[in-house]
């Protein structure tokens, strides 16, 4: 059969089945647990350490540690594009020709044999019955269709066709999503940026590409704020940042984890931080601690300089700033490091890490050190991404709640209303109806109806 079809019948034939459709989305499905596993945009010796170098270049030939920007996943998210337009398209003429028929026609024998028929008898004219029944489907449902003979009338009317379309706009929001995802991948970047404070740059570093990307304005961090728990652990990180334009300050806030700067399609996030590598603090603030009247003082310190501790204890001398200070082999980052001379002669090393402010309290001496403050400058690390396609995201979205509202929670409902004059004053009343969904709802439809008529 196949022979006698065209090479862009066939092409058709492949984009508009449905088997496509689920090889596809499976593919996809499978292929996103592995970009969730691996690392994305990682260094390769992480992942020469995690993986080993024969998986390190399996990765690398598949991308997988950038997943979602390699051609090959790029070209599902196309090919399941193009099978949605296609399957609706092949399905939108039928579709077409219900929703909008040239002429609306009925057989009144197939509502005669439904199961939700309801039939009952009315001492009513047969005229006013027939006028009352209309009026009432027409402002229930919709423009009533009317036969009528010497001694009987058919009343035909329906409601939602339209609601058929809701599957195309299912359709139409994945679509959008997929568009979104596309955009993003292709003209969207995440780089990253670190500032010292009073520092500028327009331009953040795209850590998988080894490039920049100019951001088209520039970016001042004024000031840097970050404060510690008692265990150490960073409470909150604070930038205030400057955008520049054209040589001029825009305007100034300050972003927050969680609560990033968003700035002409831009986004700015605080990710990180850590201690200016051009600036080292000289100067600290310490608070010096007499255990044994429980008094404390405050003393501005230099690095190299030395004080007489009250009460004849000893001698300190603050020795140096380290940035990676080691404590039983485990590295505790930024210390003050400094030398306690005790009278008797005793010669002890004293540890400050910025990090734990009650870390010299196990010291277990007469004195304890915390440093109260220090003339410091952080560099703040900033996380910035553009992402174009995300308005059809979001578009999609909406989308596919109507689209899923309308095809679940509405329906094509079709009634039929029959009434035949048995005597002067008593007629026979059957209605029923069919729906392309919600049958236990249509049957509820027709009682109510019925009760209607009746007067209940």
């Amino acid at each position: 059969m196949n022979k006698n079809k065209t090479i862009p019948d066939l092409i058709w034939q492949f984009f508009c089945s449905v088997k496509l459709t689920i090889y596809t989305l499976v593919l996809l499905a499978v292929t996103s647990i592995f970009g969730t596993v691996i690392l994305q945009q990682g260094e390769s010796h992480q992942y020469l350490n995690t993986y080993g170098e024969g998986w390190y270049n399996v990765i690398r030939i598949f991308n997988l540690d950038d997943m979602y920007h390699a051609w090959w996943f790029l070209a599902l998210i196309v090919i399941l594009c193009v099978n949605i337009v296609v399957c609706s398209i092949e399905r939108l003429s039928t579709t077409w020709k219900i929703i909008f028929p040239k002429k609306i026609q009925f057989n009144a024998d197939r509502f005669r044999k439904l199961k939700n028929r309801q039939s009952f008898t009315m001492q009513t004219d047969f005229l006013t019955l027939a006028q009352d029944c209309e009026k009432l489907m027409t402002k229930r449902i919709g423009k009533v269709i009317r036969q009528q003979t010497e001694n009987a009338v058919v009343m035909y009317a329906e409601k939602g066709r339209w609601t058929r379309l809701g599957v195309y706009i299912v359709h139409s929001s994945i679509l959008l999503l997929l568009m979104g995802a596309l955009i993003g991948s292709l003209y969207g970047f995440k780089g990253f940026l670190n500032l010292d404070e009073g520092q500028t740059a327009d331009a953040a570093f795209i850590q998988k590409q080894r490039s920049t990307v100019n951001l088209g304005f520039s970016i001042r961090c004024d000031d840097f704020d970050v404060k510690f728990y008692d265990t150490g652990t960073p409470a909150e990180y604070r930038s205030t940042l400057t955008i520049i334009e054209d040589g001029k300050e825009s305007f100034t806030t300050d972003i927050r984890v969680n609560h990033p700067l968003r700035y002409k399609g831009i986004n700015i996030f605080q990710s990180s931080y850590g201690q200016s590598r051009s600036s080292q603090p000289d100067t600290a603030t310490f608070s010096i601690l007499n255990k044994n009247n429980n008094e404390s003082k405050d003393y501005v310190l230099k690095i190299g300089q030395e004080i007489q501790l009250p009460d004849d204890m000893g001698i300190f001398r603050l020795d140096a700033f380290e940035f990676h200070y080691d404590f039983m082999g485990r590295d505790l980052e930024q210390a003050f490091v400094g030398t306690l001379t005790h009278k008797n002669g005793k010669i002890e090393k004293i540890g400050l890490p910025l990090r734990f402010p009650s870390f010299d309290r196990m010291r277990k001496g007469d004195t304890v050190f915390t440093v109260k403050e220090m003339d410091q400058k952080y560099y703040t690390g900033l996380q910035i991404t553009k992402d174009p396609g995300v308005w059809y995201v979001y578009a999609g979205f909406i989308l596919m709640i109507l689209g899923c509202w309308i095809t679940f929670f509405m329906s094509h409902q079709s009634y039929l209303i029959e009434i035949t004059q048995t005597r002067d004053t008593e007629s026979d009343i059957s209605i029923s109806g069919t729906t392309n969904r919600g049958s236990h709802g249509m049957n509820l439809n027709i009682h109510s109806i019925a009760n209607k008529i009746k007067g209940k």
